[in-house]
């Protein structure tokens, strides 16, 4: 792990999830959400956010959600086929239906089909099955990015983090790539005690819609070949995936481990274990 890490000269980060890991601000927008739902479903909603944590319900992070249908689908992250779809309930869309209703790559665009890459998509989607607005949604989000500049909330330090980075700065070209606001990345860098540390931050990068495009503006611009670059992130449909097919190496950090082998691919529990 640390010989990929030394042989690189480009190493691409995520933030959330990556440079910190703390999940207590998902719970909180969850409750937020909940709060906004009709009181008769109100334990349900959080009871099924609850299951989907714990891997109990047919929507789970590395799943696709179909907003139109309601469907959790599985699809595979690195030829873009649906291989299944699940309604609410676990029931099973038949092989045929399936085939019909998603006969090729599927497309990601927010829309749609929404990639569930990490913990802010588990509300989201438990909010839109039970009939909330997208403008719920979104009051949710900002309330919640306010709760994480309160004094209520803080944030938890990878330890050596910061110390690797200020090595790995003097040799290697570090970039930050993130769907975050710029306001909100600069203000967790800080907090993080991260500041200063990166040669680029691109915020808002609408992975995985733009991943490709973002990753390609990244290795034009420092002119470096693919194999010479490394994508690191929690979320493997926004960073990980793109990266494997464009030729990059990739860190996925996932404590619970990962089946798919990949030449490219290494995999370890927390950011802390990369270094």
């Amino acid at each position: 792990m640390r010989d990929l890490i030394e042989n690189s000269d480009l190493l691409i980060f995520d933030l959330d999830g990556t440079l910190y890991e703390d999940t207590d601000h998902f719970d909180h927008y969850c409750r937020l959400l909940q709060q906004q739902a009709d009181k008769s479903i109100q334990d349900e909603f959080y009871d099924a956010y609850e299951k989907m944590k714990k891997g109990l319900h047919p929507v789970a992070i590395g799943k696709v959600y179909d907003l139109k249908l309601d469907m959790a689908l599985t699809v595979d992250p690195l030829t873009l086929q649906v291989t299944a779809a699940h309604q609410w309930d676990g029931t099973s869309m038949e092989e045929e239906s399936l085939k019909k209703e998603y006969p090729g790559e599927l497309i990601y665009d927010f829309e749609r089909f929404i990639a569930i890459g990490d913990g802010w998509w588990l509300p989201y989607v438990t909010a839109m099955h039970y009939g909330l607005t997208q403008q719920n949604t979104w009051d949710a989000y900002n309330a919640t990015k306010f709760y994480m500049v309160s004094d209520e909330f803080s944030l938890s330090k990878t330890p050596g983090l910061k110390e690797s980075l200020e090595r790995l700065k003097k040799d290697k070209s570090l970039v930050l790539m993130t769907n975050s606001e710029e306001d909100d990345v600069l203000r967790l860098l800080k907090e993080l005690e991260l500041d200063g540390l990166f040669h680029a931050i691109y915020p808002s990068s609408q992975k995985p819609v733009k991943t490709k495009d973002v990753l390609s503006a990244i290795l034009e611009k420092w002119n470096i070949a693919p194999e010479k670059a490394v994508s690191i992130g929690d979320n493997f449909i926004n960073e990980i995936a793109p990266a494997l097919l464009m030729g990059l190496n990739a860190v996925y950090i996932q404590p619970n481990g990962y089946q798919l082998q990949h030449n490219n691919l290494t995999v370890v529990p927390t950011l802390a274990h990369a270094f």
